[in-house]
């Protein structure tokens, strides 16, 4: 879907203008996402395996969400809309932990430059991954992995990208701190 986003400028400003998600992706316009990494009390970590016809990392065991936020649209709006749309999984702002903000540059083969803000989140997914509903044009399946993948990224294939190992080894550090 080609929806309208805010542009920021290369701090992560607003800059007060929008535009369509396909021109920031052909212009390589910085932009707000965000990403929500889902953990269970038992030390797994949710993986969605990316739909085959999506434009960037089809079929990649990637992020348990992850969305762009949509004009005028609040950061943790967006993030608690994402896990719905793409998962059905009701979360409350209470619920979600920022634990940062990425700056996030990458320029894709087929042309698209994402050049792009990810709001990074983890939040516990209190429900069994039976009870949960993909999106089917964004979402393939769904699985928990061993929280530890998260650091063990380098020799996996099809699962995460060894490129952002420190930013998986980020999240795994954040998501250790409130299970210890």
């Amino acid at each position: 879907m080609d929806e309208v986003i805010d542009i920021l400028d290369d701090n992560g400003n607003y800059t007060g203008k929008t535009c369509l998600k396909s021109e920031a992706h052909k212009y390589g316009r910085f932009h707000p996402t965000v990403h929500i990494w889902l953990y269970t009390s038992d030390k797994k970590i949710l993986l969605q395996k990316r739909a085959a016809t999506k434009k960037v990392f089809p079929g990649l065991w990637d992020i348990s969400v992850a969305g762009h936020v949509a004009a005028g649209e609040k950061i943790e709006t967006a993030a608690i809309r994402e896990i719905k749309e793409e998962i059905n999984f009701d979360i409350t702002p209470d619920q979600l932990h920022k634990i940062g903000t990425r700056k996030h540059q990458v320029n894709h083969a087929n042309g698209i430059i994402d050049n792009e803000f990810h709001h990074v989140y983890i939040a516990q997914l209190t429900v069994s991954v039976k009870e949960l509903t993909v999106q089917k044009e964004e979402v393939d399946s769904l699985k928990l992995f061993e929280l530890e993948i998260l650091e063990n990224t380098k020799d996996l294939e099809n699962i995460l990208l060894p490129r952002f190992h420190d930013y998986y080894c980020f999240v795994y550090n954040e998501i250790s701190k409130l299970l210890n």
